[in-house]
């Protein structure tokens, strides 16, 4: 078994997300984010990074339901990364889903019957203090990977 750290090839990513080869090609014209290193005769090496991004779009593609395009706009805005769904005052056109409104980005009923699924204001404070500093955190590791890889 590989390191956590270990470059992987397509055939491996392709099986451990489940998804075909060609669908992570296809994935790299959308995404220009997916930066497979690129050695003789085309082979592609991902990086750990590239194959969480890869687990996080087929996630939101496939488990999600989000278009493409709506994965994208993620991607653009840095809301890509959060493991969970935005709170409901960022979402801005109807796309993202929301906590109290029990509706997911195509309109389905994500409650699973709990009457009081809105959050307290102070629990929503809470959660915005650390959606900030998990941001702050997720720049500066973000800043310390390029410049690790510009080192290489």
């Amino acid at each position: 078994m590989k390191s956590a750290t270990a470059y992987r090839t397509i055939s491996e990513v392709s099986t451990d997300l489940n998804v075909p080869q060609h669908v992570l090609r296809f994935w790299e014209t959308k995404f220009p984010q997916i930066r497979p290193l690129k050695r003789g005769g085309g082979r592609r090496y991902y990086r750990p990074e590239d194959v969480e991004l890869l687990r996080r779009i087929q996630a939101l593609l496939y488990e999600d339901r989000y278009t493409i395009k709506g994965v994208q706009r993620l991607l653009k805005e840095g809301r890509m990364s959060d493991p969970t769904p935005p709170l409901p005052e960022d979402a801005e056109d109807g796309d993202t889903p929301g906590l109290a409104t029990g509706e997911g980005p195509e309109g389905a009923d994500t409650t699973d019957g709990d009457e009081d699924a809105s959050l307290s204001d102070a629990l929503r404070h809470e959660i915005t203090l650390v959606v900030d500093e998990l941001k702050s955190l997720r720049s500066v590791l973000s800043r310390l990977s390029e410049s690790a890889d510009k080192k290489l």
